[in-house]
């Protein structure tokens, strides 16, 4: 595997008396990018950082506790850039919906090793509170702008926002995954992935009657 965009990222930078979380955190990015988020070591990650394989354990107890300090940060920056996506439903709340999905196939394809980090590992949440915190806000984001859309529609009408914000994340990462891996694991597509996505979400927005369409089992009157 290997996953470009960070690759010689922690040498570059190399370590600064005061900065060896950043230093190390970088490093990790750097491995996850050669060898997966599982590939790697401590050890690996201070001999890249430049220092000495018992200086990260001022930070980190274990390779799991620096991935997860990454994932975490994954998350924090999916977060900002969905929330910028949506931008409060402006100008309108099914085109920021849309942005939105584009947004999370943007950061795949940008961020590949924290992406890797986040979403291809076994780390339990429950072990890194932090952590699920943050993956917690990035799909609040999703979930509010679905109980906006929503609202649109009559009570007894109204689908479950929650079931329509995880239905649309399961779309944008399952072609995040497929279509924008930046790797050989790339599947081949015969038009943008973003293209795929937004006639994917729009189609299913238009089945719940939150895009122009007519809700599935609503009857139209006479």
């Amino acid at each position: 595997m290997s996953w470009s965009g960070h690759q010689g990222h922690a040498g570059r930078r190399g370590y600064h008396h005061g900065n060896l979380r950043e230093a190390l955190v970088e490093a990790a990015l750097a491995l996850i990018a050669e060898k997966g988020p599982a590939g790697f070591t401590i050890a690996e990650a201070a001999r890249l950082a430049g220092v000495s394989p018992a200086a990260p354990y001022r930070h980190f107890r274990d390779a799991e506790a620096l991935l997860a300090e990454v994932a975490q940060r994954g998350f924090e920056l999916l977060e900002s850039a969905l929330a910028a996506a949506w931008h409060d439903g402006r100008p309108e709340p099914v085109a920021a919906f849309e942005a939105l999905g584009r947004a999370y196939l943007g950061f795949a394809r940008s961020e590949p090793a924290h992406y890797a980090a986040m979403f291809e590992t076994r780390l339990a949440a429950d072990a890194w509170p932090p952590l699920a915190a943050a993956a917690d806000r990035a799909f609040g984001v999703l979930r509010g702008a679905a109980e906006r859309l929503a609202e649109v529609l009559p009570k007894e009408q109204r689908p479950p926002a929650l079931m329509i914000a995880l239905h649309v994340w399961a779309l944008s990462h399952g072609i995040a995954t497929l279509f924008c891996r930046p790797d050989r694991g790339r599947r081949p597509l015969p038009m943008p992935p973003e293209e795929l996505l937004e006639a994917g979400v729009l189609l299913y927005l238009q089945s719940l009657g939150l895009a122009g369409g007519t809700p599935r089992g609503h009857k139209s009157p006479p």
